[in-house]
C-alpha cells in the first residue's frame, strides 16, 4: 500500500466531523466535501472544541488543526488527491449506492472507499460500482476521534489486500481494527450493544428497577470490568483462570444461565407506546438537574484518563494494549 498522506472525507456530520478531526491530530491534510447549509462552519467549531481533548490523547508533532480543505458539495476534482477515502452518508441505499459510483468512477484506482455504514452491508450499495474490489466497511465507534474501535467488514468481493491495507491504514491512526468476516446486520458491536440495550429497556419499562440504577448495575460492574479485558476473558478469569477456566464457568453457571436466558426471552422488550413512555419517564429523572453538555464533557474526559491508562498513544501505535 502506497503511504497515505491525504484523506478524503465525504459528509461531515458526527461521524465525519470526527473522523476528520481525527485524521488532522495524525498529521494528515483532510479534503472534505458535505451538501449540507452551514456544514463547513459547523465542521471548523467541531475541530476547535475537540483539539485540546485530542492534544490531551497525543497528537503527531506536525499534527495541524488547519490543514483541512472544505472544497464544496462533493470531492470533485480534488478526489485525484484522495489516497483513502472515508464516506459517511446517511444510511439509505440508494443515497450510497448512487454515492458510491460516482466514488468508484472517479478516485484513483489504488484509493480504497472505505464506508462509515454503521449496519448497512456494502453488499447492498456496490451494485453500481466499476471496482467493487475496493469497497468495504470501516464502521467506527462514535465518536471516532476518542472511540478505537473501528469494524473492517468486507463484501464477498472485496479484495483481500483492500481488508489489509484498511486494517494497517486504521492501526496507522491509532485504532484498534477488527475484521468482522461475515456481513450480518448490525456487525459486531452494535449486536452486542442492543442485547444488552434491549433487556435493559426490558427491566426499566417493567419496573424492575429505575434508569438510574440500571446504568449503575452496568458503570459499577459489567462496564469497567469488560472496558480492562472484555467478555471472554472475564469469563475466562471467573472460571478461576487457566486453560480449563472458561469452560469451567460455562458449566458452572450454564444451568442457571438458561432460566435467565428463557426468562429474558418471555419478557423481551416491545416497542409499545407504553413501555417507551415509561423509559422516557425513567431515564428523566435521572437526568433531572443535569446538564447534559456537561455530562458529555465529563464522559470524553474521563474516556481519555481510560485510554491514557490502559497505554493507548497515539504516536505509538504498536505498544497499544486494548
Amino acid at each position: 500500500m502506497a503511504p497515505i498522506k491525504t484523506v478524503g472525507v465525504v459528509g461531515t456530520g458526527v461521524i465525519g466531523a470526527s473522523w476528520t478531526a481525527l485524521f488532522l491530530s495524525h498529521g494528515l491534510k483532510v479534503l472534505v466535501s458535505d451538501p449540507a447549509p452551514g456544514a463547513a462552519d459547523k465542521l471548523a467549531a467541531f475541530i476547535k472544541q475537540v483539539w485540546p481533548t485530542l492534544e490531551r490523547m497525543g497528537i503527531d508533532n506536525d499534527a495541524n488543526p488547519d490543514n483541512y480543505e472544505f472544497v464544496g458539495k462533493d470531492l470533485g476534482e480534488h478526489i485525484k488527491e484522495c489516497d483513502f477515502i472515508q464516506e459517511n452518508a446517511p444510511e439509505r441505499v440508494e443515497l450510497k449506492t448512487k454515492l458510491l459510483a460516482e466514488l468508484d468512477r472517479n478516485a484513483r484506482e489504488d484509493v480504497i472507499i472505505a464506508s462509515s455504514s454503521s449496519g448497512l452491508p456494502s453488499s447492498k450499495f456496490v451494485g453500481e460500482c466499476q471496482h467493487p474490489e475496493r469497497v468495504l466497511i470501516g464502521h467506527p465507534f462514535n465518536p471516532p476521534h476518542l472511540m478505537p474501535l473501528v469494524e473492517v467488514v468486507p463484501h464477498q468481493g472485496t479484495s483481500d489486500s483492500v481488508v489489509k491495507d484498511a486494517l494497517a491504514f486504521y492501526k496507522s491512526v491509532g485504532r484498534k481494527p477488527v475484521h468482522v468476516k461475515q456481513e450480518v446486520p448490525g456487525f459486531a458491536a452494535n449486536r452486542l450493544q442492543s442485547a444488552l440495550c434491549n433487556e435493559a429497556y426490558s427491566l426499566v419499562s417493567r419496573g424492575v428497577l429505575s434508569a438510574e440504577d440500571l446504568d449503575a448495575c452496568v458503570t459499577t460492574s459489567i462496564g469497567p470490568r469488560w472496558a480492562v479485558v472484555g467478555p471472554f476473558l472475564a469469563n475466562a478469569m471467573g472460571g478461576g483462570g487457566g486453560s480449563d477456566g472458561f469452560k469451567h464457568l460455562l458449566e458452572h453457571l450454564g444451568p442457571a444461565a438458561r432460566v435467565w436466558a428463557e426468562d429474558m426471552n418471555a419478557h423481551a422488550f416491545t416497542w409499545t407506546p407504553e413501555n417507551v413512555a415509561a423509559l422516557t419517564s425513567s431515564v428523566g429523572e435521572e437526568l433531572k438537574g443535569k446538564d447534559v453538555a456537561a455530562l458529555e464533557r465529563q464522559r470524553d474526559e474521563r474516556l481519555v484518563d481510560m485510554f491514557k491508562a490502559k497505554g493507548h498513544r497515539r504516536t505509538s501505535v504498536s505498544s497499544i494494549d486494548y
